[in-house]
């Protein structure tokens, strides 16, 4: 094989598990550190913060992985995706699985090193996440199932730091207090308003091809719908952070991220695609205001 080959390939895998478009794994990772801060009451210390932000990283590239080969036939028909390494051909699928499998892989090994519930976690929330990409097939919201897959994070966040070494199931339930649960439902809320805004991206284009998406489920109530979700997402937290006692800074960032959302919804107020992509790529700076408020919040108490 020739020297290039190898630099050749690589480059490839990392458009495939679109290292270059970051904002997808930090989507991810912002709620679950919030989360491990939460649970930790400060700095959860370096161990969980390397394996919590590694596994984030690497199975959300798994992720890419597993969508892209299932999303092969309909990518080839949205502009946005035509070129995509497995749509395209550049990559096979057979190369694909093999990249995301050995991701997955890895992150699993990483969640090793935690405690038994946490990995218990781990297996609902791989299968979750692999099961997605099908999804949009025959749920008229797929959106809910990617929030579901995209919050599992929060709740292994406080089954790490407070979870013991039991291995039975029910240590798994008492390891995650019910503030946690409603992190979750809050963080599924935040996922469906991001992820109808990108949905609307490519309304006509799926549409034609037959996908489900929320973006045509809620049809001309998509714009008030996402706002709402935003709402819910943001008063959970707030609630939940009231609960927990943070300190002002914690709201504050709450504030700095409602701020976002009014911004957002103007950017989507006539649906156009650029808007609305636009509103979905800066969705991350949204949770990471919240992120360094739970953060500020622990040095002024």
């Amino acid at each position: 094989m020739p020297s290039t080959a190898l630099p050749s390939r690589f480059s490839l895998y990392l458009d495939l598990i679109r290292w270059d478009r970051p904002a997808g794994w930090l989507l991810l990772l912002w709620p679950t550190l919030s989360a491990l801060w939460m649970a930790a009451d400060g700095f959860p210390g370096w161990h969980l913060l390397i394996v919590f932000t590694a596994g984030t990283v690497l199975m959300r590239s798994a992720g890419c992985c597993i969508n892209d080969v299932a999303d092969k036939d309909f990518d080839l028909h949205v502009k946005r995706t035509a070129q995509r390494p497995v749509t395209s051909g550049v990559v096979s699928v057979k190369e694909a699985l093999g990249v995301g499998t050995a991701l997955a892989l890895l992150s699993f090994v990483l969640v090793l090193s935690t405690n038994p519930p946490t990995i218990w976690l781990s297996v609902p929330a791989v299968l979750v996440a692999g099961l997605y990409p099908y999804a949009k097939r025959v749920i008229a919201m797929p959106q809910a199932v990617l929030g579901v897959a995209f919050s599992f994070g929060i709740p292994m966040a406080f089954s790490a730091v407070q979870g013991g070494q039991d291995w039975s199931l029910s240590a798994v339930g008492a390891s995650v207090p019910p503030h946690a649960w409603w992190l979750v439902l809050g963080n599924l809320c935040w996922v469906l308003a991001y992820d109808t805004e990108y949905a609307m991206v490519d309304r006509d284009d799926d549409l034609k091809i037959g996908i489900k998406t929320s973006a045509i489920t809620l049809g001309r109530h998509d714009v008030r719908a996402v706002m709402t979700f935003y709402v819910v997402y943001l008063g959970l937290w707030a609630w939940v952070g009231e609960r927990l006692g943070l300190a002002w800074p914690y709201q504050l960032g709450i504030g700095v991220a409602a701020a976002q959302v009014v911004w957002h919804g103007w950017l989507i107020r006539h649906r156009s695609r650029e808007g609305c992509f636009q509103a979905f790529r800066l969705n991350h700076w949204v949770g990471a205001a919240v992120f360094a408020g739970t953060v500020l919040a622990g040095w002024v108490r």
